[in-house]
C-alpha cells in the first residue's frame, strides 16, 4: 500500500513522455490505457494496463475501461480514514496519488464542417470526466492534472517536497471542475442545436480566456476578454493584432460596433465609430473613397475614434490614415506598403478579421445583475422587409440609395437613432436622445446645407408629425422609418405637404 501509483491517459500527448519518465525516477508506478499505454511503452518507459489493475478487459470498442471499483475505489478513498484503508485492502485496490487525464477532442471535432454526428458522439469522453472528477473531489489526498501546462509545477513540488503543496492541489481541481463544466457546456450546446431546442429550460455557455485587460470602462473597474469555443472567425474576438498597444475594455466594444456596421456592405465601405455609435459611414469604389467620405461625414468626432473596412487596406489609403489620430483600424488585410506606412505610429492597432458572410449569426447575450438576456442579432434587412409607400410621391432612384444606406447604417445606432444621408456617405447622425425629434435635430444640425434633398432614416415610428416638418425644413426629401404609429396619418400628411417620399418597412430597429 506504500507504493506510488499514477494513472496517465491522455488524448493530448505533449509532454506526456517526459512526465511519466520523471515520475518514474521519483518512484511511481505508472499505470495506463489504450494509445498513452503504447506510447510510453514505445518510449521505453515502464507502464501496466488498467485491465492488468481491473482484471477485466476494455469492452464495446474501449467505451469502458475505467470505470471500474479498483480504479475509482483508488481515487476517491480518504486516506487518513482507517476504515476506507481497511476496504481498499479487502478489495485488493491500490491507492492513487496522481492522476493525468485529459479529455476526448470533441471541441476540435465538431470544428471540422464534414464531422458526422456519430463521429461527435463518439468523441463525447465518459470515463475521462468521471476520472477528472473523482480526482479534484478528492484533492485533499490526490494531485489532478489536465494541462500540459502544469506539468513542471507539479514535479518541481515532487522534487523538492516530496509530495504536492495542498494550495497547488486545490488550485489544480478547480481547473479541472472548469475544464469539465467547460467541456460539458459545449456538448450541450452541441445537442440542444441537434435537437432544435430553441429555449432549453437551462444555458449553459463556456467561454476561454482571451487576454487580461488592464481595467474596464474606466480604470477602478476590473475587466477580462474571453472568447467562445468556436465562435464566430468574423469577429473581433478572433481578430489578428499585427500592431499597436493592448486593446482596451472600450476598445474591444467600440471594434466590435465598427465591424458589426461594416458587415452590412457589400461594396466597398468604411465606418468610424465613437463611444459604440458611428459618426461617419461611406461607400465608393474603393477603400480610399469609401474613407474620404467617411471622414467627411464627420472630421471632428472621427479623433480619437476606430475604422472599419471591408477591403484591403492599400498605400495610398494608409498615407491618409496616417494623418489623423486614430485607436484601431480593423479590415480583412493591409499591403506590405500600408503596413510599413501605418506601424510608424507606434501606439496604433491594426487588426485583420476574416470576412466570410458564410459565418452563422451568433445570438445576443446581454447580462443584468442577476440574470442574462438572450435574443437572435438583428440581421433584418430592406430584403426581408414589407416595403410601403404611403405618400403621393414615390422615392427617385437616387433616393432610394440614399435610403439604403441610412436604413443600413440607423439599425447601429443607440435608440433613439436618426440618420440622414446620401447614396454615399452618412451626413448626419442623432443618438441615444429620450425623444425622436431631439435625434432628428441633431442629425439635421450636423447635416447643415447638405441635408438638402438628402434622406433621412428612423429607427422606430414617429409618435408625431414634428420630425417630419423638422426634415422637411431642413430639405430633406425622402424619409425611411417603420410605421405603426396611431397617428401614422398625421405624418403622411406632413410629408405629403412638402413633397418628401416616405417609406415604410413595417420593423423598427431599437438598440439599447
Amino acid at each position: 500500500m506504500t507504493k506510488k501509483r499514477a494513472l496517465l491517459s491522455v488524448s493530448d500527448k505533449n509532454g506526456i513522455e517526459e512526465l511519466a519518465r520523471q515520475l518514474v525516477e521519483l518512484g511511481f508506478e505508472l499505470i495506463s490505457t489504450g494509445g498513452t499505454k503504447k506510447a510510453l511503452q514505445s518510449a521505453g518507459i515502464p507502464v501496466i494496463g488498467v485491465s492488468d489493475v481491473t482484471g477485466f478487459p476494455e469492452i464495446l470498442e474501449g467505451r469502458v475501461k475505467t470505470l471500474h471499483p479498483s480504479i475509482h475505489g483508488g481515487l476517491l478513498a480518504k486516506y487518513d480514514e482507517a476504515d476506507h484503508l481497511r476496504q481498499l485492502e479487502e478489495q485488493g485496490i491500490a491507492p492513487i496519488e496522481l492522476v493525468c487525464v485529459n479529455l476526448y477532442p470533441f471541441q476540435q471535432t465538431i470544428a471540422k464542417p464534414d464531422t458526422s454526428v456519430a463521429d461527435a458522439i463518439e468523441n463525447i469522453d465518459i470515463g475521462g470526466p468521471a476520472m477528472l472528477r473523482a480526482s479534484a473531489k478528492n484533492h485533499a489526498y490526490i494531485t489532478v492534472l489536465t494541462d500540459p501546462s502544469d506539468y513542471e509545477t507539479v514535479l518541481k513540488e515532487y522534487k523538492s517536497e516530496g509530495k504536492t503543496r495542498p494550495e497547488t492541489r486545490r488550485r489544480l481541481a478547480a481547473k479541472v471542475f472548469r475544464q469539465t463544466a467547460a467541456y460539458d457546456a459545449l456538448i450541450a450546446e452541441y445537442m440542444t442545436e441537434l435537437a432544435g431546442e430553441d429555449t432549453p429550460e437551462r444555458l449553459t455557455v463556456t467561454y476561454e480566456l482571451k487576454q487580461p485587460l488592464r481595467y474596464g470602462e474606466n480604470p477602478h473597474q476590473k475587466a477580462t476578454f474571453y472568447r467562445k469555443p468556436l465562435g464566430s472567425e468574423f469577429s473581433i474576438a478572433n481578430a489578428e493584432q499585427l500592431h499597436g498597444k493592448e486593446l482596451s475594455y472600450n476598445n474591444i466594444n467600440d471594434a466590435d460596433a465598427a465591424l458589426q456596421i461594416v458587415k452590412e456592405f457589400t461594396e466597398p465601405a468604411a465606418v468610424a465609430v465613437k463611444h459604440m455609435n458611428p459618426c461617419g459611414v461611406g461607400t465608393g469604389d474603393s477603400a480610399f473613397s469609401a474613407f474620404g467620405k467617411a471622414f467627411a461625414a464627420d472630421p471632428v468626432s472621427i479623433f480619437g475614434g476606430i475604422i472599419a473596412f471591408n477591403r484591403e487596406v492599400d498605400a495610398e489609403t494608409a498615407h491618409k490614415l496616417r494623418e489623423i489620430f486614430l485607436e484601431i483600424i480593423i479590415a480583412p488585410s493591409f499591403t506590405a506598403e500600408a503596413l510599413d506606412i501605418l506601424t510608424g505610429k507606434k501606439n496604433l492597432r491594426l487588426l485583420t478579421v476574416a470576412f466570410d458572410s458564410s459565418n452563422k449569426p451568433e445570438p445576443k447575450l446581454a447580462s443584468i445583475e442577476g440574470g442574462l438576456l438572450v435574443q437572435e442579432q438583428d440581421q433584418y434587412t430592406l430584403q426581408d422587409a414589407t416595403i410601403t409607400v404611403p405618400t403621393k410621391r414615390q422615392p427617385s432612384e437616387e433616393e432610394w440609395a440614399a435610403l439604403k444606406l441610412g436604413w443600413n447604417v440607423v439599425k447601429h445606432v443607440k435608440s433613439n437613432a436618426i440618420v440622414v444621408s446620401d447614396k454615399d456617405m452618412t451626413l448626419g447622425i442623432g443618438a441615444g436622445q429620450m425623444n425622436r425629434v431631439g435625434s432628428a435635430k441633431i442629425a439635421l444640425e450636423q447635416a447643415g446645407s447638405k441635408a438638402n434633398g438628402a434622406a433621412l432614416a428612423s429607427d422606430a415610428f414617429f409618435p408625431m408629425d414634428d420630425t417630419v416638418e423638422a426634415a422637411a425644413k431642413a430639405g430633406v426629401t425622402a424619409i425611411i422609418q417603420p410605421g405603426g404609429s396611431v397617428r401614422d396619418e398625421d405624418s403622411i400628411k406632413k410629408a405629403d405637404e412638402y413633397g418628401i417620399a416616405m417609406v415604410f418597412t413595417g420593423v423598427r430597429h431599437f438598440k439599447h
